[in-house]
């Protein structure tokens, strides 16, 4: 657990520069526990002092990012506003001369119930060395094994005291950080799980130890920056293991540098993600409202405390962004300056090295760092990438978003349904390559065909773990499968399975849709009278609706104008013309 609520820090020379450097002397950041500055200028301390010891002098882990969480309810205004007695307050860490915010049903609760119900055999199994890592509400030490199956193997324990779980939210997220943990494990780039434990102190969190380090230390010892290759590489990695914790209904919520450890020492060592203590379900059409993450990889939705699964998909933008030019592409003097910056300001690509760099890689961090979720890649869209094409550890897996649109296809009007089509024409060969891997694993017949049930035995067959039955992904999965249509044959799926939105946060778009609506004027486009459009839209007759309506019908033959098509893309509700 962490928190986001960063100290003043003096501003570089040059706010556009902020490189990820050591030895630059152009921030003055404290470490809580010493009150000395660090090595590396890249975080400030957590206003909470820390409990426990201070790590050992040989630790090579830096201080970590300081991170935000908020919890509803809580007044819209400023997103950025510093929330020190909340955050308190969530964690019963409340001082008498503290003022505080309600929280109604957060409060502390007297007599709460702390037994996780894990084994409480810790001490007989392994035995404890020294401290590896710190974090705000728990540290992690190297252990040993000392009978069982991780006899004399090396591990890695979180330990988190029980001192520290004060109110109900905070056992509850050690219970889901556990579950979460046990449902993914097995995936090559997700830290192994063992097993949890707990006594009368602390609960233990038993995985496999990574010797070689965080990817941060990694970025410092290379000046700051990766090659391309080699950064296709890490991202490769990463977006491996947020595709598959996405697909299973689990978002990250604080994807960072120091959350990626490798393996080894060596320079080829593979990377493994840490830290689900944030992590959360979601359903496809759910959105989620607590404010959490670490300032300089928030994304602008969590801010406005209505966010999914793309939020990582900003955070691992941000990642990439810092691996290829070695700065942040936001930063401000205060934590309120960086919300600010990542809610307004453009990530700048004209200064060295971007323009050094390849087109593809500019693009690739582009469509991750917009500030439209809608707009932003899956993690299987960016495994699909003309940037990351013919890395050899590429592998793109099932994406839940075809699922959404699929669904919204399956519902539209056949009017709609025609405009699609007439777009999914005009796609180019990588973006039909990553329709074709999503129609393939989702198990065609032998004549080329799925059916929605399709959509659940791929789901349920061959990729449900317990996380994604804790999510509730299942029930949304249930629900497209039991829809009624005939099948569909791959030029129809990639009628259902286009992203509008994200094909408008390309440079393309206004090609695409003049090129769709050419397509779409000579097959589906004719007369239509605004009572019956109306009516293909699902929409009451009402003055408001002709009024608006009357402007997607060319006045000339009374067919479908450019407007009307590129709006009945987007799909229309009655809400739309609410305000009409």
């Amino acid at each position: 657990m962490g928190l986001c609520h960063g100290k003043p820090i003096e501003p570089p020379p040059n706010l556009s520069e902020n490189p990820i450097i050591p030895g630059e002397n152009h921030e003055s950041a404290f470490s809580s526990s010493t009150g000395k500055t660090p090595k590396f200028p890249f975080y400030s301390p957590s206003p909470l002092p820390s409990a426990f010891k201070s790590s050992p002098a040989n630790s090579s882990s830096v201080a970590s990012t300081p991170l935000r969480f908020l919890k509803r309810p809580f007044p819209p205004p400023s997103p950025a506003k510093h929330i020190k007695a909340l955050l308190a307050r969530r964690h019963g860490s409340v001082k008498p001369n503290e003022a505080t915010i309600p929280e109604g049903s957060e409060c502390e609760i007297i007599g709460l119930d702390k037994n996780f119900c894990f084994s409480n055999n810790f001490t007989t199994l392994y035995e404890i060395r020294e401290e590896v890592g710190r974090g705000h509400f728990g540290y992690t030490c190297s252990a040993k094994g000392n009978k069982g199956s991780l006899k004399g193997q090396d591990v890695a324990v979180k330990v988190i005291p029980k001192s520290k779980m004060t109110t109900a939210i905070a056992i509850e997220d050690v219970r889901r950080e556990v579950k979460i943990l046990r449902a993914l494990t097995g995936h090559k780039n997700l830290v192994q799980f063992y097993d949890a434990y707990e006594d009368e102190d602390n609960v233990y969190i038993v995985m496999e130890l990574c010797k070689g380090g965080e990817l941060l230390d990694r970025i410092l010892s290379r000046g700051g920056k990766y090659s391309e290759e080699d950064a296709k590489a890490v991202m490769v990695q990463i977006l491996s293991v947020v595709a598959y914790c996405h697909l299973q209904g689990v978002v990250h919520r604080d994807l960072k540098p120091e959350n990626f450890l490798f393996t080894l020492k060596d320079e080829n060592s593979p990377i493994k993600a840490i830290d689900f203590g944030l992590s959360d379900y979601v359903k496809p059409d759910e959105r989620l409202n607590d404010i959490v993450g670490s300032a300089y990889y928030v994304a602008p939705e969590v801010l406005h405390r209505s966010y999914g699964t793309e939020a990582d998909m900003w955070s691992i933008g941000v990642i990439a962004y810092i691996l290829l030019c070695g700065s942040r592409p936001f930063w401000a003097r205060t934590e309120s300056g960086i919300f600010r910056a990542v809610l307004k300001a453009d990530p700048s690509f004209d200064e060295a090295p971007w323009p050094s760099l390849s087109s593809g890689a500019v693009d690739f961090v582009k469509r991750l760092l917009n500030k439209d979720y809608r707009k932003r890649l899956t993690a299987a869209q960016a495994l699909s990438h003309p940037w990351l094409a013919g890395h050899h550890e590429v592998k793109i897996p099932l994406d839940m978003i075809t699922y959404k649109l699929v669904k919204a296809y399956v519902c539209s009007s056949s009017l709609r349904k025609a405009s699609l089509g007439a777009l999914a024409k005009t796609l180019t060969i990588p973006q039909l390559a990553y329709l074709r891997e999503q129609f393939t694993l989702l198990g065609p017949n032998r004549s080329g065909f799925i059916s929605l049930q399709n959509f659940k035995m791929a789901a349920v067959g061959k990729y449900s773990t317990d996380a994604m039955k804790d999510s509730r992904v299942l029930d949304y999965v249930h629900v497209v499968s039991s829809l009624q249509y005939r099948k569909l044959d791959f030029e129809e799926f990639c009628a259902a399975a286009i992203s509008v939105h994200q094909l408008e946060g390309i440079e393309s778009w206004e090609q695409h849709a003049r090129h769709a609506y050419e397509f779409f004027e000579k097959d589906g486009n004719r007369p239509i009278m605004i009572e019956e459009l109306a009516s293909e839209l699902g929409l009451s007759p009402s003055v408001p609706v002709h009024v608006v309506l009357k402007d997607w019908i060319r006045h000339s033959d009374g067919k479908l104008s450019f407007l009307g098509f590129v709006r009945l893309l987007h799909g229309v509700s009655s809400r739309a013309f609410q305000k009409a």
